[in-house]
């Protein structure tokens, strides 16, 4: 496993990150559930843990309460960083508001079992709130000590940036991580099929038409933590690029949604002839590429087996040259030598 510091926080933390938005991890698990459902859940963030990966992503409806329990029982809070978010839209109406981010927070950390949270994110955000509430929100929240970094996920650059000039005339503490998509697959429509009751929607940062937010990311050096990194099962392997009728038997309607074209078929295909060369899966390969990108990357993955734990891992030590991650990328024809 490798690691980073991030500025604010005590533990250097996993470059892979867990994703608790698996089934087993909801936070439609009760407390009552039967044991072996139980069990099962703490097993899989046992085995997430032994592999060295110290570094969690949750949000108001999913992971926080299973994870609460499970640092409760194995008294290791201190030996993780929680990543959790806040003011996600509901059905009735946007949540960007300084109430409902004290208000989340609150449940948040009653949910985690704990009297901090380490990375603290707007889970979508509203155009139409000055960034002033909420940028003061949140600075209110980092000096009462109940989070330490905060950021937002589904932001975009210029509307992070706009947060941290007012956060430096007034000598605030500005965004200093971000949560967008971020992977090598092209992200082409919003994998939910956002309308207005979701406001702005989800925010990528992939793609030839996003290379201004990209080189903005490298400039800032600002953290990245890269949802959705394999596509919503894209790159799995479950499927290859010559089959493309068996994709929709594999990925949910979000991953349909989101990365199916044939732009990201060629790019699947290309992955597959790099993991024939370099002897590992597609899967690796779609990791490595996130890692060999000059941005200080975090990718967020939520794999659920041990072998899948494992080979996320070792995709980290996979190294491209600069010509083979723009042939992945479709921005070459070919692999110059």
């Amino acid at each position: 496993m490798k690691y980073e510091q991030i500025g604010g926080l005590d533990l250097s933390l996993s470059k892979l990150v867990f994703g608790t938005a698996v089934p087993l991890l909801f936070d439609a698990l009760p407390e009552d559930a039967p044991t072996e459902i139980q069990n099962e859940a703490f097993a899989l963030l046992d085995a997430v843990a032994a592999a060295g990966i110290n570094t969690f992503d949750c949000a108001a409806h999913y992971g926080e309460e299973v994870m609460g329990r499970w640092m409760e029982k194995n008294g290791n809070r201190n030996e993780c960083v929680i990543i959790t978010k806040c003011a996600h839209p509901n059905q009735w109406r946007q949540r960007v508001t300084d109430f409902d981010i004290l208000s989340d927070v609150h449940d948040s950390l009653k949910k985690l079992k704990t009297d901090h949270i380490d990375i603290y994110m707007l889970h979508r955000d509203d155009p139409d709130v000055p960034v002033k509430e909420i940028v003061d929100v949140m600075n209110r929240l980092y000096q009462e000590g109940k989070i330490k970094v905060f950021g937002a996920s589904n932001w975009t650059h210029k509307r992070i940036e706009e947060a941290n000039e007012y956060a430096a005339k007034h000598d605030l503490v500005p965004f200093s991580v971000s949560s967008p998509n971020f992977g090598l697959a092209e992200q082409i429509a919003d994998p939910w099929k956002q309308d207005a009751k979701w406001g702005p929607g989800c925010v990528t940062i992939s793609g030839p038409e996003n290379l201004e937010a990209r080189q903005w990311y490298k400039e800032q050096k600002m953290p990245i933590f890269a949802y959705s990194s394999l596509a919503r099962g894209f790159f799995s392997g479950a499927f290859s690029s010559g089959e493309p009728e068996k994709a929709a038997q594999i990925l949910d309607e979000p991953g349909m949604t989101g990365y199916f074209c044939d732009r990201n078929l060629e790019r699947l295909r290309r992955c597959e002839e790099l993991a024939a060369e370099k002897k590992c899966s597609v899967a690796q390969i779609a990791m490595a590429w996130i890692y060999n990108q000059d941005m200080r990357v975090w990718a967020i993955s939520s794999p659920i087996t041990l072998e899948q734990i494992n080979a996320n891992i070792e995709a980290m030590d996979i190294i491209f040259t600069p010509e083979e991650s723009a042939y992945l990328n479709l921005e070459t024809p070919e692999i110059s030598k």
